[in-house]
C-alpha cells in the first residue's frame, strides 16, 4: 500500500473538488449509543461513523460488548470469528460480533471476563480491562472482512494504547502498512493513569524503552492517554476552543506542554446532534409540536411543563432550565449561590440530571424551601428533558470548563435560548446577543462568577420580559443554527485525507 495513496484520490471533473475513494475508518470507543452510552463519547460513536458514512467513508466501529448490549442485541449481531489477543505473558479470548446499522459496521469485541459486568467503568482492574481492548482493536484490523483499515480513529483513554500498540508491535506486517492514528480526546480530565506495574505484567511495552519514556507520568505510574497523544498522527478534540484551551495549564490537566509541542497536529471539530431525534417539528415526547414558523405553540409546552413539575402556571415568569450532570464542572455552585437572587426576580427554575450527593441534596433542599418555583428531578430521564429543552425558556450551562456540550445546541434546536459561560463549545456554538444588530442565538458571560452568571440571566429576562419581537427573532435564529452532523463530518473527511495524501 503506497503511503501517498494516489489510486485512491481523484478530481470530480464537475464541482473541481477532490474526492476520496475507498477511504476506510476503523472506529473505535468505550461506548456508542444505542449499544452503550454514559455520557457525550456514547453521542458522538453513535452519531458520527453515520455521518462519515454519508460523506462517502466506509467505517467500521470497534465497541465493547457489554453485558447491557448483549442483553439489549444480542439476537441481532452475528459472529463473525474468534482469535487470542496477547496481553503481557497471557493470551485472551477474543470474539468479534457485528451488526450492521444505518450501514455502518458496528464490531463488538467479545469478552465476558473484562465486559460482563454491571457497569462500563469503575472496576479494580479497569487499566487491564482497557489495555486488553486497545490491544484488541489492533489485532482485530486484520479480521474485518473486506475491509483494509486506512485510518484508525481512537477516543478517550480507553482506546489510547491502541496507536502505542499499532506502531510497537504491528509495523511491518502488510496489512497494517500505511495505516495512520487520529487520537480524540473528548475529556482530557480522564486520562486513564495507572501503576506503572501495568508496563510491564499486562501492556509488554516495559521491554521498549521509547514506549515506556512516552507512557510514564511520573516515577510509579502511567498514563493510557499521554502515550496516544504522543503517538497518534493526528489529535483532534472537540471543539476549537477547547484545542486552544488544552495549551494551558488550567485546562490542560498537566499534559499541556503535548499540546503546546504538537499543536501543528492538534485540531478542534466541533460535535454535532442528532437532528432527527432532537426535532420540535415531530419530536412525540413533547407536549405540542411546533418550529420557527409557529413558535407561539411552544407557549403550550411551557404550561404543560410547569404543570407536569408542579410550577406556578405562568407564561409571563421566565423559565430556567439546567439538564445535565450535577457536578462542579458543570457550574451547579454558581446555580446553588446566585438561586436566591434569580428568585426574588420571579424567575421559575428546573433541574435534571444526576450527580454529586452534596450538589444533589442541596438542590432538592431548594425545591423544597421553595415550591411552585423551583423543580428539581435527580434522575436520567431523556423524555423529560426533551419536554424541558421544549418547555422552558432558557438554558443554562455555566460550566467551569466544557469541551463540547450538546445540550446547549439541543436547547436552540427547541427555540430555548442558551444562557452559557464563555468556554470551549460553548463560546463556539453560541453567538452572544447583540441588542443593537439583533444578531445572536442565545446569551453569554466570560468569568467562572456568581455575579456574572446571574446579571446575564437577568439581563435576558429583561428582553423576555420588555422585547418579545427580539426575543422571538432569537429563537427562529437558534432554531436555524445547523448542528448536523454533516459539516463536522465533512471537517473529518478533510483531515483523514490530509493524512493520508
Amino acid at each position: 500500500m503506497s503511503s501517498k495513496k494516489k489510486t485512491n484520490v481523484r478530481t470530480d471533473a464537475k464541482s473541481g473538488n477532490a474526492a476520496k475513494l475507498n477511504l476506510n475508518i476503523v472506529f473505535a470507543s468505550a461506548e456508542g449509543a444505542p449499544f452503550s452510552k454514559s455520557g457525550g463519547l456514547g453521542d458522538v460513536a453513535g452519531s458520527l461513523p453515520k455521518a462519515l458514512v454519508a460523506a462517502g467513508a466506509r467505517v467500521a466501529v470497534i465497541l465493547p460488548y457489554y453485558k447491557s448490549t448483549a442483553d439489549a442485541f444480542g439476537d441481532q449481531v452475528e459472529h463473525v470469528t474468534q482469535f487470542y489477543v496477547s496481553l503481557g505473558w497471557r493470551n485472551e479470548y477474543c470474539g468479534l460480533k457485528r451488526l450492521r446499522r444505518d450501514n455502518v459496521d458496528f464490531y463488538f469485541i467479545d469478552n465476558e471476563h473484562y465486559f460482563f459486568r454491571d457497569g462500563f467503568y469503575g472496576y479494580f482492574d479497569d487499566g487491564e480491562r482497557f489495555a486488553y481492548f486497545s490491544k484488541a482493536i489492533t489485532e482485530c484490523i486484520q479480521y474485518l472482512p473486506d475491509f483494509r483499515c486506512d485510518i484508525l480513529h481512537c477516543n478517550d483513554w480507553q482506546t489510547a494504547l491502541a496507536p502505542v500498540f499499532l506502531r510497537e508491535f504491528y509495523q511491518g506486517l502488510p496489512v497494517y502498512e500505511g495505516i495512520k492514528t487520529v487520537f480524540s480526546i473528548h475529556n482530557v480530565k480522564f486520562q486513564g493513569k495507572f501503576g506503572m506495574k501495568l508496563l510491564s505484567d499486562v501492556t509488554g511495552l516495559a521491554g521498549i524503552p521509547a514506549a515506556q519514556s512516552q507512557l510514564e507520568d511520573g516515577p510509579q505510574s502511567m498514563n493510557f492517554m499521554k502515550g496516544a497523544l504522543l503517538y497518534a498522527d493526528k489529535i483532534s478534540t472537540v471543539s476549537p476552543t477547547y484545542a486552544e484551551e488544552l495549551k494551558t495549564p488550567f485546562y490542560g490537566e498537566g499534559l499541556d506542554w503535548i499540546f503546546r509541542q504538537r499543536s501543528d497536529n492538534l485540531v478542534g471539530i466541533l460535535n454535532g446532534i442528532d437532528t432527527d431525534a432532537f426535532n420540535p417539528r415531530t419530536d412525540e415526547a413533547i407536549f405540542e409540536c411546533y418550529s420557527e414558523e409557529n413558535l407561539r405553540r411552544k407557549v403550550k409546552d411551557k404550561e404543560a411543563l410547569q404543570r407536569e413539575l408542579g410550577l406556578e402556571l405562568n407564561p409571563t415568569r421566565p423559565l430556567v432550565a439546567l439538564v445535565g450532570r450535577l457536578t462542579k464542572q458543570k457550574g451547579i455552585d454558581l446555580v446553588l449561590w446566585g438561586l436566591e437572587r434569580l428568585l426574588t426576580r420571579s424567575i421559575q427554575v428546573v433541574v435534571l440530571g444526576t450527580g454529586d450527593d452534596n450538589f444533589e441534596q442541596a438542590l432538592q433542599a431548594a425545591a423544597h424551601a421553595h415550591p411552585g418555583e423551583v423543580a428539581v428531578r435527580i434522575a436520567f430521564d431523556l423524555d423529560l428533558s426533551k419536554r424541558i429543552y421544549a418547555g422552558a425558556d432558557m438554558f443554562l450551562m455555566p460550566s467551569l470548563f466544557e469541551p463540547c456540550g450538546l445540550a446547549q445546541m439541543i436547547s436552540m434546536r427547541y427555540g430555548t435560548l442558551p444562557v452559557v459561560r464563555e468556554t470551549g463549545g460553548l463560546k463556539d456554538s453560541v453567538v452572544p446577543y447583540n441588542q443593537f444588530t439583533g444578531e445572536g442565538t442565545g446569551f453569554s458571560f466570560t468569568n467562572f462568577n456568581g455575579d456574572e452568571m446571574v446579571n446575564c440571566i437577568l439581563n435576558a429576562s429583561e428582553v423576555f420580559w420588555t422585547n418579545q419581537s427580539a426575543w422571538e427573532n432569537l429563537q427562529k435564529q437558534a432554531m436555524a443554527a445547523d448542528f448536523s452532523w454533516g459539516s463536522s463530518a465533512q471537517r473529518y473527511i478533510d483531515m483523514y485525507q490530509a493524512l493520508l495524501s
